[in-house]
């Protein structure tokens, strides 16, 4: 199902921002919970946009630093909108104690609830160029979390193989957040940029991924200010979704018939 993240529209009301997403026909909204932005936050308030607009929250992402009541207010809210997948962030290099709590708890918390709590690859930020930023940061911690988000972007700034990547944390893959990097500018539109986008999303395709795929932009790429340039935009996002996702053919292998 197709996606748009709401930190995509960052100057418009939460409001607008579903009106914009039911006008593009996406299938659905990837809610970021913004501290500054109260509305995120207001479970009754966005289930009366969730009616409104009549299109659901496909998923949920908590801000990027962490802790145990977030978390938790966060699997609260999903609850009431009905919403089966929360994005969290990996933890500060320093915070053991939270890092432990999700190593610990969020499985714990999963069963409980009949939630996927999945852990985003980490951004590349480090401390003097050499300290990585956060913990849980490599290929081996996401795999042990065993419920996992793809950034796109992530792994491009990186300088990491996207395939390779997405092949290694195939059976553990719940949620994409999709962009590309264009002339070094993250968070592009998909379309045209140094990932192997088009690639990425048939393959995507081919092997039955049965997660949410969910733009995520800079707002300056769907032209925010410019509502009819902003729909244009969509439209394009959609279009290209379509072409190298929903258009694929899944083929069956063997083993899937056995």
């Amino acid at each position: 199902m197709l996606s748009i993240c709401t930190d995509s529209f960052k100057g418009y009301g939460l409001n607008r921002i579903f009106e914009f997403i039911k006008q593009a026909g996406f299938d659905g909204v990837d809610l970021n919970i913004d501290p500054r932005n109260f509305d995120t936050q207001n479970a009754d308030y966005v289930n009366s946009l969730i009616d409104l607009y009549q299109i659901p929250v496909l998923s949920i992402s908590t801000p990027p630093t962490g802790s145990a009541k977030k978390i938790q207010e966060a699997v609260d809210m999903a609850k009431q909108l009905k919403t089966k997948i929360i994005v969290i962030q990996p933890p500060k290099i320093f915070d053991f104690q939270y890092a432990n709590w999700l190593k610990n708890e969020i499985p714990k918390l999963r069963q409980r609830e009949s939630i996927s709590i999945a852990l985003e690859n980490a951004p590349s930020e480090a401390f003097l160029g050499i300290i990585p930023e956060h913990s849980m940061n490599n290929i081996v911690d996401l795999k042990k979390f065993k419920h996992v988000c793809i950034d796109t972007t992530r792994i491009a700034t990186k300088r990491e193989d996207l395939i390779r990547i997405y092949k290694t944390l195939k059976p553990f893959l719940v949620h994409v957040h999709l962009s590309n990097v264009r002339n070094g500018i993250p968070y592009s539109a998909p379309q045209s940029g140094i990932l192997p986008i088009e690639s990425f999303l048939t393959k995507l395709k081919q092997d039955g991924f049965p997660g949410t795929i969910s733009m995520k932009l800079n707002p300056k790429f769907i032209n925010v200010g410019d509502d009819r340039q902003v729909l244009e935009s969509m439209s394009g996002l959609k279009e290209f979704y379509t072409t190298y996702f929903t258009n694929i053919k899944t083929i069956k292998s063997e083993a899937s018939d056995k």
